[in-house]
């Protein structure tokens, strides 16, 4: 079986050396020698550089990468794994490790997210900054967005999430073919976490030790407004897409149900003085907002119908990738 670890890169000629060195040097570990990653028999080194403006692209071919996917302009790290995906899939990986190319995770510990896919319990395993093993000088409004995030999206999904954001993760074979990515303008963490779980594919977070560096520049975007502002988009139209009736039914029900306290405040006061002036802004708001409650609950029903027809075109989707990169 062959496992391929991508290196999403952006003028990263620093440090990509040393993550590429460390990353060969750790497949020599027990796990692939003698453990669970035996039957791994091909190990291969992938990077993307994404527009990078230094010597990274370089850098890759002097270490001996033995897959470089280089192009200009910077199209943002989505696209990136985008990329990343297609050519795991053209080069017949069984296996695709996602990490980043500055040493923040731990190539050692790609075994600890490998592990749960061999054993059969993952089909996409996501490294857990926020677990037993906190991740190490984590900005606090970054790791309390994510955690906040994360329970929205449980709440939705009915499905306990964890990290979202994390790049450092494991993906097998079907998890790959079953991607099809519709946002590559920003990031792709979000999108995929929620995908995989509207496709009903088995996620698992592992723990692991991580460091951020002090002077680690943000690679996705350098404002938090910025961040906040394009992931909620991602998430919104992720959880949209794939819980459509939780999603607007939810709202609709609840204003339908303000409405209904409205109509019955209206009928308290209304029926003893037969007085409609006097009560009929209650009247109105129950009017209004039952409407729009059930404008809701028909958006929810489309919603839903239109979900139906993207799963049978998805499904197409993933037959056809069956196809097209069928194992040589």
């Amino acid at each position: 079986m062959k496992l391929i670890v991508n290196i999403p890169v952006y003028n990263e000629e620093k440090s990509l050396g040393e993550t590429i060195r460390v990353i060969r040097k750790s497949f020599s570990d027990d796990f692939y020698t003698q453990g669970e990653g035996k039957i791994i028999t091909e190990k291969l080194i992938q990077i993307v550089d994404d527009g990078s403006t230094d010597r990274s692209a370089e850098v890759a071919r002097q270490e001996g990468v033995d897959l470089i996917i280089s192009y200009k302009p910077n199209r943002r790290l989505a696209y990136s794994f985008k990329r990343a995906v297609e050519s795991s899939l053209e080069n017949d990986a069984d296996f695709m490790v996602n990490i980043d190319a500055d040493l923040q995770f731990n190539p050692y510990d790609i075994p600890k997210l490998l592990s749960p896919i061999l054993k059969g319990k993952a089909d996409m395993v996501i490294a857990n900054r926020f677990g037993e093993k906190k991740a190490k000088n984590i900005p606090w409004l970054r790791e309390n967005l994510n955690k906040f995030a994360a329970n929205i999206i449980g709440f939705f999904l009915n499905y306990k999430t964890n990290d979202l954001t994390c790049g450092f993760r494991a993906h097998n074979r079907e998890t790959l073919l079953r991607f099809n990515l519709t946002n590559v303008h920003f990031t792709y963490t979000q999108e995929t976490i929620i995908d995989a779980i509207g496709k009903n594919l088995k996620l698992f977070w592992v723990p692991i030790d991580v460091t951020y560096f002090d002077n680690r520049e943000a690679k996705i975007t350098k404002s938090i407004y910025k961040f906040i502002s394009n992931s909620t988009k991602i998430i919104l139209k992720a959880v949209r897409d794939v819980r459509p009736m939780k999603f607007f039914g939810i709202p609709g029900l609840f204003i339908i149900f303000l409405s209904l306290i409205s109509f019955a405040i209206f009928l308290y006061n209304y029926l003893p003085e037969l007085n409609v002036t006097r009560y009929r802004n209650y009247l109105l708001f129950g009017i209004a907002s039952f409407l729009i409650g059930l404008q809701f609950v028909v958006f929810a029903l489309v919603a839903d119908m239109v979900k139906s027809s993207r799963q049978l075109t998805e499904e197409l989707m993933y037959q056809w990738k069956k196809d097209k990169y069928s194992k040589k």
